[in-house]
């Protein structure tokens, strides 16, 4: 099948399909006589594999390490358990920087009178001068 038949049964984009080949986390595909990338189920099926582990928000990284345990059939699943476990702490460390973000957002709009006057705290904090407004400035010079 084509570049493009194997992008709508995994999933994947064609770009993204020559971008993980070109990189190496997929094997290149086999080429017809025509000269295109030829794939088969099993080329399918890897991709498949990657897109579902990208869309867990796994790196290219850990899906290459996924990827050589998934073809290792020797492998221990203690391995694919710790990528997994790994991963899951980064996303537990993501979530608390979102929180905090949210948090502060939320303190930020609360502050913010959301009215025609020019004074924003939002914009004051993101310009690193909190509780400064512009008029506080232009007098302050």
């Amino acid at each position: 099948m084509n570049i493009g038949e194997a992008a709508a049964l995994s999933g994947v984009v064609p770009k993204n399909i020559r971008y993980y080949e070109s990189i190496g986390l997929v094997g290149p595909a086999k080429r017809a006589a025509n000269g295109y990338r030829d794939y088969d189920e099993t080329d399918v099926r890897l991709l498949n594999f990657v897109n579902r582990a990208r869309g867990l928000g796994f790196s290219v990284k850990q899906v290459a390490e996924l990827l050589s345990l998934y073809q290792d059939r020797q492998r221990a699943s203690v391995d694919v358990k710790k990528v997994a476990l790994d991963h899951m702490a980064e996303i537990e460390l993501k979530i608390e920087e979102l929180r905090g973000m949210h948090r502060t957002l939320a303190h930020l709009t609360e502050k913010c009178h959301g009215d025609d006057r020019p004074d924003c705290p939002i914009l004051d904090d993101i310009a690193g001068q909190p509780d400064v407004s512009p008029n506080t400035l232009s007098a302050a010079e």
